[in-house]
């Protein structure tokens, strides 16, 4: 695992975002895995700079979303279809991209559909993932054991509360997700994991201690070959 320590926010999106434009370059059809959530925002913005700047072309790559809430109509504003479409979809040329159906009759067919869609493009060549404040990424929460593909999954109290934010007092909130299993997201060749503020250090230390466990589903990112971490100084509890 590579570790890479940023003085803020911004240099931590800009250090993703030449990580994508050089995946692009060498190959134009890569296949993205992509993330949702407050921190990828600011690489979002980066990406579409540099897309507008004309140093990044997605007309022939594809990409597939880590997760959704369940169920969800994906035209709900707190949706993660909605979501994307607003900060990344609606601003570049990426034709190609996935995302699980929130509002599925089947989610367990969904989510078959979904690995179906996965292994088809030949699984994921850049993965881009952020981590929550219980260390789960995607929504594999922490559990004894994980399913390896896309799956239905019951949300903690811990993400729904940190979620709860984004709804109004009145409003429904999901308490279960569809979200891509940790064998897809261990399949990937890359993958880039970006953490930023001072909410995620202790998880981060945690990250960081090196102790393979599934209280802290990241950690399993360390038996991967090929993990960046990027990280800024409020997130590092080192510095």
């Amino acid at each position: 695992m590579k570790t890479v320590v940023c003085e803020n926010y911004e240099e931590v999106c800009n250090h993703a975002a030449d990580i994508f434009v050089r995946q692009l370059k060498d190959k134009p059809d890569s296949v993205l895995g992509l993330a949702t959530g407050s921190t990828p925002i600011g690489l979002y913005d980066e990406l579409t700079r540099r897309y507008e700047a004309g140093e990044i072309d997605f007309s022939k790559a594809r990409s597939f979303n880590l997760d959704e809430y369940y169920p969800i109509d994906p035209s709900h504003p707190q949706s993660y279809d909605y979501f994307m479409r607003q900060h990344l979809f609606n601003k570049i040329n990426l034709e190609k991209f996935n995302i699980p159906n929130g509002a599925a009759s089947d989610p367990a067919a969904e989510c078959t559909r979904y690995d179906m869609l996965i292994d088809a493009a030949g699984g994921i060549d850049l993965m881009l993932l952020g981590i929550g404040i219980n260390g789960h990424i995607g929504f594999n929460e922490p559990a004894v054991s994980y399913p390896t593909g896309t799956y239905k999954v019951d949300l903690t109290e811990s993400s729904i509360e940190a979620n709860s934010r984004f709804f109004g007092p009145d409003e429904h909130q999901p308490v279960t997700a569809l979200t891509m299993g940790i064998g897809h997201i261990f399949k990937s060749k890359k993958i880039v994991l970006i953490i930023s503020g001072a909410s995620k250090a202790e998880i981060a230390k945690k990250l960081f201690e090196g102790v393979i466990h599934t209280d802290v589903p990241a950690c399993l990112l360390l038996l991967h070959p090929d993990v960046t971490v990027i990280i800024d100084k409020a997130a590092n509890k080192g510095e």
